[in-house]
């Protein structure tokens, strides 16, 4: 292989890797001239990479969707990677259904050395796909979409319909995309409502890219973890239930953080808190965090009101009782 061909192979990984490049910062990843760069990204042109540049102080290049797929350069942990994420997508609620996803499948496992070939079927054996069953359907293409902008940095414009029907456009900055359930969350700062926001990404209806790039926010693991876990247990529960505080909105917002998403003001001193789960006793572990000495009333439909209060009966003599440890 010649220089020139390992420079311009070079090149087509660095432009994989990152939406935008500036031609500086290119030729000195290179170590060659701009110049050099230019000659270098009119190859990959001519074979069929769509490359497109622009000028300036901030201009660059970007590697473009074109009318055909051209060739993929792929290291062996992204091959191993990507022949795993198949085999699980083959298996999930997904538009298209698994024969689509099994031909790709194919197609990389076919050249893939026998080598990596063997680390694909050991690591995909111990790799238990979670059952989205009658979940709702999600579009490939909109969550490719989004991981694109994760991945970039990039101001996204979305068209969403909410769970009664609503549909708006939400400008975001994308932070991260996650399973839970049966569901697939967006998590992402709004811009409008100038908070965090988790989506659902079946809602999203389409996806425009701004070109617009933003420096992420701070926000650690367990956070985005804690939001989307609100966020999926967000959706209509089998037994629903709510709590009527006596606490302003305000100071119950800053008491339960993210957790108070759904709350409403009942006037100036009271707060209307949704509680819920798939029976009475998920509803009762949630009004445990009410803060202590909070009044509040409870809306909780039968037989489900009786269950709690013959539960709280059973609970209160085995605390009036006396400690096992002190009987005979």
């Amino acid at each position: 292989m010649t220089d020139t061909t390992s420079r311009a192979l070079a090149l087509l990984n660095l432009l994989q890797t990152h939406r935008h490049w500036p031609g500086t910062e290119l030729a000195t990843r290179l170590g060659v001239t701009e110049r050099t760069v230019r000659r270098d990204v009119d190859r990959l042109r001519e074979l069929g990479y769509r490359v497109e540049s622009s000028p300036g102080a901030a201009g660059g290049y970007r590697l473009e969707a074109g009318s055909a797929v051209p060739p993929l350069l792929l290291n062996d942990d992204e091959a191993v990677t990507m022949a795993i994420g198949l085999r699980v997508a083959a298996t999930q609620q997904l538009v298209g259904g698994p024969e689509v996803t099994l031909t790709a499948l194919a197609k990389l496992e076919q050249v893939l050395p026998s080598a990596l070939r063997q680390r694909v079927n050991a690591l995909a054996a111990s790799v238990q796909a979670p059952l989205i069953g009658e979940g709702p359907v999600v579009s490939p293409a909109v969550i490719g979409e989004i991981a694109l902008a994760i991945r970039d940095r990039e101001r996204l414009r979305l068209r969403y319909v909410d769970g009664e029907g609503q549909e708006s456009v939400r400008r975001v900055e994308p932070h991260a995309l996650a399973p839970a359930g049966r569901k697939w969350f967006l998590l992402c700062w709004d811009l409008d409502r100038e908070d965090w926001r988790t989506f659902r990404v079946d809602r999203v209806v389409s996806v425009e890219h701004t070109r617009v790039l933003f420096t992420r926010r701070e926000i650690t693991e367990d956070e985005i973890e804690e939001r989307v876990l609100i966020a999926s247990s967000w959706s209509p529960q089998k037994v629903e239930a709510a709590a009527v505080m006596e606490l302003p909105l305000a100071e119950m917002q800053e008491r339960f953080g993210p957790w108070s998403q759904g709350a409403t003001a009942v006037g100036e001193d009271r707060t209307r808190w949704p509680v819920g789960g798939s029976d009475w006793r998920e509803a009762m572990y949630g009004l445990l965090w009410i803060p202590e000495g909070v009044d509040y009333a409870l809306a909780l439909p039968e037989p489900h009101r009786a269950e709690l209060r013959e539960a709280v009966s059973r609970l209160l003599r085995a605390l009036d009782a006396p400690s096992p440890d002190d009987i005979g």
